[in-house]
């Protein structure tokens, strides 16, 4: 009983390579269907050249100023001294300006009051100016 029969040991591995050649052939439809998706190439869109008639306007932005009102108080546009009557200057100069080109810097010391900055952007959005930036550095008094 023993020696003699035939045992396990000459048997030779097999591997079933049907379900491996099933997904292979999967994969390969799937990356066929989603290679054509891609982009094959990028195209650069160049800006056209403007007509040599047009001028570049310079953008020339609202500065306002506004000074302590221990000092005297008031505002100044740009290089123009207003005292009082903020948003009618305001309003005639922003009146006619396009959309694009109403913005409004206001600058004002650091000792000036919270809420004094704060009426003063209220009367700048009331005339028209959009958008409204804060110039935050020390200024020269």
């Amino acid at each position: 009983m023993g020696m003699g029969g035939s045992s396990g040991k000459d048997a030779t591995p097999y591997i079933n390579v049907t379900p491996l050649i099933d997904v292979l052939l999967v994969l390969l439809i799937i990356f066929m269907v989603i290679s054509p998706q891609k982009p094959h190439r990028f195209e650069a869109k160049v800006p056209e050249k403007p007509p040599e008639n047009m001028k570049d306007a310079p953008p020339d932005p609202l500065s306002l100023l506004v000074t302590v009102p221990k000092a005297g108080g008031g505002y100044k546009l740009n290089t123009e001294e207003l005292n009082k009557a903020l948003y009618d200057r305001l309003f005639a100069a922003l009146n006619g300006r396009p959309n694009d080109r109403k913005a409004v810097f206001i600058k004002a010391p650091r000792t000036l009051a919270y809420g004094e900055v704060i009426k003063v952007i209220d009367e700048v959005k009331k005339a028209g100016g959009q958008p409204i930036g804060l110039q935050i550095e020390d200024l020269e008094q």
